[in-house]
């Protein structure tokens, strides 16, 4: 597996796997239909201090395919602009071979190199638990599990965690 910055290019294969996962309502807060576009505008198309990092694997060729997805932004804008905040996502079909692991902690990495002090989350699904259970083995701590802040299409009105990690 190899962590690199994102590039425009790599957005059809990005795609691939977050439209459905997306779709599914589970982990995000975006509504299923969500444009294509404004998407891409939230993952791939980033301007410092914003970045945005893929994880590619091997699959016989020479680039790989990439299969998961970080992206890293200020939490807020102006006085708050020195906590991060981010986004991951992983393909399923690559689930469990440490992608969302690897991209965890490369954009620990890369947030402190860009100066960020801290790195927050504002809305952890609580019914993720494999997210919740890595940003924890990560060093996050979850600050608040804010109640019935997330419609889950099956559980109905879920929690969500704030979770808080300094750099």
């Amino acid at each position: 597996m190899e962590i690199r910055d994102a590039r425009p290019e790599d957005w059809p294969a990005v795609w691939a796997f977050a439209a459905p996962i997306v779709a599914s309502g589970e982990h995000f807060v975006w509504e299923a239909d969500t444009p294509e576009e404004r998407l891409r505008a939230c993952w791939i198309e980033k301007e410092a201090p914003a970045s945005a990092l893929v994880a590619v694997v091997d699959d016989g060729t020479p680039e790989g395919r990439v299969a998961g997805i970080a992206e890293i932004h200020p939490n807020q804008p102006g006085r708050g602009a020195h906590i991060a905040n981010a986004g991951f996502m992983v393909d399923p079909a690559a689930r469990g071979q440490g992608l969302g692991r690897a991209l965890g902690e490369a954009a620990l990495a890369r947030a402190k190199a860009d100066g960020f002090t801290a790195m927050q989350f504002n809305a952890v699904v609580a019914t993720n638990t494999r997210a919740v259970d890595l940003w924890h083995s990560l060093g996050f701590r979850t600050l608040a599990v804010l109640p019935e802040a997330f419609r889950h299409p099956a559980q109905g009105l879920v929690g969500m965690h704030l979770m808080f990690r300094e750099l």
